[in-house]
């Protein structure tokens, strides 16, 4: 049964989540909450789990072992429509299988709120336009999704999920096929989106410099059932980097600025950064 009254702000705890491959583990045993106001980067090699946890913790996939709650409901008691009233999930890709219009694309996200006949509303119509002008996609409304650069299709897929208006966003990959200038415009435009209510995103990206610059924390997954948590700072070091990644990384300084670069194989950091927990 569904909790009769929710909390305004969405809570998304993992409990004792084990994810597995085949043979191999990618997560042993993971507990971990995350509040509103958080922005989490979720980093890791190709094949760390990334995309499964994101899967997971969306309720489309079930755990090996453990579970995952939303507002202190497990996943698999939620109805469809009030789940995607309070998350939303962005894949990795989206295929578009028919013509419609970028405006029409966009508000297909707000099928969970439809009431009645399913018909949208001027509230709907609003919500579809203030996402595209968030993401400066307004020049695109009536453009043929069709007919759209790969960058600019990626920024639709962004402007859709936060159409939906859900205050738990999961996104897979969301700055693929973008240019540095529109990354970081789609990254600032998350953390306004965050900072106008209580609302919490976690993405997937493998840019560790961008993800230290807009996160606020970060999941560091080895891909062998290891994963490091806690705020970005604390994560994202060149030990722990060093040793997921397995090629030695260093931090280097301009004033206020750093950014985690290669280096010589010599110079690989071994010691760990003890700020950020291991599960």
């Amino acid at each position: 049964m569904m909790h009769a009254s929710r909390p305004s702000s969405p809570t998304l705890s993992a409990q004792r989540v084990t994810l597995r491959a085949g043979a191999r583990t990618l997560l042993d045993a993971f507990t971990h909450t995350f509040y509103a106001g958080e922005i989490w980067c979720v980093a890791g090699p190709n094949g760390a789990g990334k995309t499964t946890l994101l899967s997971t913790l969306a309720g489309l996939l079930q755990p090996s072992a453990g579970h995952v709650e939303l507002d202190g409901v497990r996943l698999a008691e939620w109805p469809a429509q009030p789940l995607a009233q309070r998350r939303a999930l962005m894949p990795q890709s989206a295929p578009d299988a028919f013509s419609a219009s970028v405006l029409d694309i966009v508000m297909l996200n707000r099928f969970p709120h439809l009431t009645g006949w399913g018909w949208e509303r001027e509230a709907d119509r609003e919500a579809a336009r203030a996402a595209l002008d968030l993401l400066s996609l307004t020049a695109l409304t009536t453009r043929d999704v069709l007919s759209l650069s790969g960058g600019e299709r990626q920024r639709v897929a962004l402007a859709a999920v936060l159409c939906q208006d859900a205050p738990l966003l999961l996104l897979d990959e969301p700055l693929s096929h973008l240019d540095l200038h529109h990354q970081i415009d789609c990254l600032e435009a998350l953390g306004q989106w965050t900072r106008q209510a209580p609302r919490t995103v976690l993405f997937s990206c493998h840019d560790l410099n961008l993800a230290r610059r807009f996160a606020t924390h970060a999941l560091l997954l080895d891909g062998a059932g290891v994963v490091y948590a806690g705020s970005v700072r604390d994560v994202l070091t060149p030990a722990l980097t060093s040793r997921v990644f397995g090629y030695p990384l260093i931090l280097i300084r301009d004033g206020e600025h750093e950014a985690l670069i290669p280096a010589p194989r010599t110079s690989h950091e071994s010691t760990p950064n003890h700020d950020a927990s291991a599960t």
